[in-house]
């Protein structure tokens, strides 16, 4: 991480927020002035994101005075790729001394008062399917909670709606069966996704203060009636993405960050 630090100083310094942009939200880029886009493969040791609606690279610029890093297309465990790998955007922003992550997803819904188009705040977690930490630590304690009620009062400063939901982790890459998705409804999961959990746990084990946003992009398996595509996910995608960077745009220029507020 010192190394790939090293490689970017000459072009990034001096962030305040970083973003984490999930399938077909990478259109935030638009949101960004002063854009300098750097691919992936340009890197030292990044992998190549390979799902359609994920682009690959990482982007810089401000969003008005502020300098904000966003990495349009993320890294899956279904892709073949190591939790360590899956969380190196993580941990390229903490290097860089970002003030907050802003982690963002395409999710199915469970809970069946969402609708496709809701943006819900993830509020706790479920992580059934394997471990989900990059690294051996020290005992941390999620709490996400100070995170959601920020987010709302973000959301309502610029009239936007806004849910709280829990997210539950599937490895994927195929879509969950009707039996699971009834299973994980009465275990208490809102919506699920095939990201962000492993996100989380190391933005929370750094000690980087982090904001997490789902897209309801479809309803899952059996909640109603039809076959699942990623395609609908990419059009819901591009439905929302201006309510979607309004949201981002006002958490960024909020200037969060809970670390230097405990510090006073």
């Amino acid at each position: 991480m010192d190394a790939l630090r090293e490689h970017l100083r000459g072009d990034i310094s001096d962030v305040d927020s970083a973003v984490i942009l999930g399938s077909g939200l990478g259109g935030f880029a638009e949101s960004i002035e002063n854009r300098l886009e750097i691919p992936y493969e340009q890197l030292p040791g990044f992998p190549k994101s390979t799902v359609p609606g994920h682009h690959g690279s990482l982007l810089y610029g401000t969003i008005r005075n502020r300098k904000v890093i966003a990495f349009s297309g993320r890294f899956h465990r279904y892709e073949g790729y190591s939790f360590s790998q899956t969380v190196l955007p993580v941990q390229l922003s903490h290097a860089l001394g970002v003030r907050h992550l802003i982690i963002s997803n395409a999710a199915g819904a469970i809970n069946t008062r969402f609708m496709v188009g809701d943006l819900i705040l993830i509020q706790d977690l479920f992580r059934f399917f394997e471990k989900v930490a990059a690294f051996p630590s020290e005992p941390f304690r999620l709490d996400l909670m100070p995170a959601v009620h920020h987010a709302e009062s973000i959301a309502k400063s610029i009239g936007l709606p806004v849910r709280r939901g829990t997210y539950l982790f599937a490895k994927g890459p195929t879509y969950e069966t009707k039996a699971e998705v009834e299973a994980f409804r009465r275990v208490g999961a809102d919506m699920v996704g095939m990201s962000t959990v492993p996100e989380i746990l190391e933005a929370t084990r750094l000690g980087l203060p982090v904001i997490a946003v789902s897209l309801i992009t479809n309803m899952a398996a059996g909640v109603q009636k039809g076959k699942l595509h990623h395609d609908e996910v990419k059009v819901a995608a591009e439905r929302k993405k201006h309510d979607f960077a309004r949201l981002v745009s006002g958490i960024i220029l909020s200037g969060w960050n809970p670390n230097e507020e405990a510090a006073v």
